[in-house]
């Protein structure tokens, strides 16, 4: 007869293991214990075999002869019900160490060196948030172009266009990694380029003043009010208009005095080669009131929280907005002025572009041309340091005798 639930529920644990047939192989067996395995019972090569097909109630009865059905169904294909088991758990196995989430990881490991840390961090962050929830789990050999563009789609639906290239072009990155490595057989994100599925972006060029209005912003800094540190720090950045990363950042280690020298590693650059600024009198000066404001820290500029962090560049920014440029100025700003009026003077466009740090990404020339041109630039620089101080900021000396402290 076959099985109903009422007669599975009212079946009593025993001292010994007895089995209840539903017929057709399907048995389910009792323990002692009082657990219920179903089994499907079946020959395979003239040999007889057991398939274990879970437990009751968590399998009800009809899922148990659907599950029954399936098998026989492979015998009749000349399938093993068990091999075949054994082969799909084998599969999934491989699918999960081969999930998108888990070969990108690896990718990012094999990437990450040569990056900054801020970076690098930033690269897997936006996986974690935008794209692993996605495709993650998914095996990445499995994943489509139009899978792949539905969760690209979804960054770009919330407003973040720029982040949704970014992540289409990782997520390329990742495809060829997977495919070099024999984890994929091709790279989907090749079908997708992203001018045709995502909406264009207007570029923006980073906010700065008209040159003739920086008279005016050179006497405002000075005449800055709130942090003493925030002043000079923007009063550094024009007169040596690195970008704000690389300012805020700055170390006492990397500052040479007495070479009037300010020497950049690669690690903290953009373009990763290391660069070098040379100081103006005026630099000097300015670093020489830093000191005898951050004179605890290795930092040229700590932040007020914690010393051993440099200062965010949001404070720079407010800054300006308190000098009411909001929207006008930014700190890269001063590298578009600089260039803009130095090219007008006159001087070589290749020593301005090494100063701007716009050197070439190869290695080899990267490692030549930092310190190409370096007497030139250091006219150049002590030329537009005298600029600024004509246009504006008074450069006051700082105590005699005062030195920066040894770190």
């Amino acid at each position: 007869m076959k099985l109903t639930d009422p007669v599975i529920k009212a079946a009593k644990p025993k001292d010994n293991p007895y089995k209840l047939s539903d017929g057709d192989g399907l048995v389910l067996l009792i323990q002692p214990n009082g657990s219920k395995w179903w089994r499907f019972r079946y020959r395979y090569n003239g040999k007889e075999k057991m398939l274990s097909i879970g437990t009751y109630p968590e399998v009800t009865l009809k899922e148990a002869r659907l599950l029954r059905v399936t098998a026989s169904d492979l015998l009749k294909q000349g399938i093993d019900p068990s091999q075949h088991r054994q082969e799909q758990k084998q599969l999934e196995a491989l699918a999960a160490e081969n999930s998108f989430e888990s070969v990108a990881r690896l990718w990012w490991n094999h990437w990450k060196p040569g990056r900054t840390a801020r970076h690098a961090d930033y690269v897997i962050r936006r996986l974690e948030a935008d794209v692993f929830p996605m495709i993650g789990n998914k095996p990445i050999n499995s994943i489509t172009a139009p899978a792949l563009l539905m969760a690209i789609k979804k960054i770009e639906a919330r407003g973040a266009l720029d982040i949704a290239k970014r992540a289409l072009s990782t997520c390329g990155q990742i495809f060829r990694y997977a495919v070099g490595h024999g984890l994929a057989e091709r790279n989907p994100a090749a079908d997708i380029k992203p001018s045709d599925v995502l909406k264009p972006t207007q570029k923006t060029n980073y906010a700065r003043l008209d040159q003739k209005k920086l008279p005016e912003l050179l006497r405002r800094i000075e005449a800055y009010d709130g942090q003493p540190l925030t002043k000079l720090a923007l009063q550094l950045m024009a007169l040596t208009f690195v970008r704000t990363s690389e300012l805020i950042g700055a170390r006492w280690d990397e500052i040479e005095l007495d070479a009037k020298l300010w020497r950049i590693p690669a690690e903290r650059m953009k373009m990763r080669s290391p660069h070098i600024v040379p100081l103006s009198a005026q630099a000097i000066t300015v670093l020489e009131k830093i000191s005898d404001l951050s004179s605890y820290s290795l930092l040229l500029f700590p932040g007020e929280r914690d010393p051993n962090k440099p200062m965010s560049n949001n404070t720079l920014l407010f800054a300006l907005y308190r000098m009411g440029y909001h929207s006008r100025m930014t700190g890269h700003g001063f590298r578009g002025i600089a260039s803009t009026i130095l090219h007008e003077q006159g001087y070589p466009h290749e020593h301005i572009e090494l100063q701007l740090a716009h050197s070439p990404r190869d290695e080899i020339s990267a490692s030549y041309n930092h310190a190409l041109y370096l007497e030139p630039r250091r006219r150049m620089m002590q030329d537009w340091a005298d600029y600024l101080e004509h246009a504006g900021i008074e450069f006051t000396p700082a105590k005699a005798g005062l030195q920066i402290a040894k770190r």
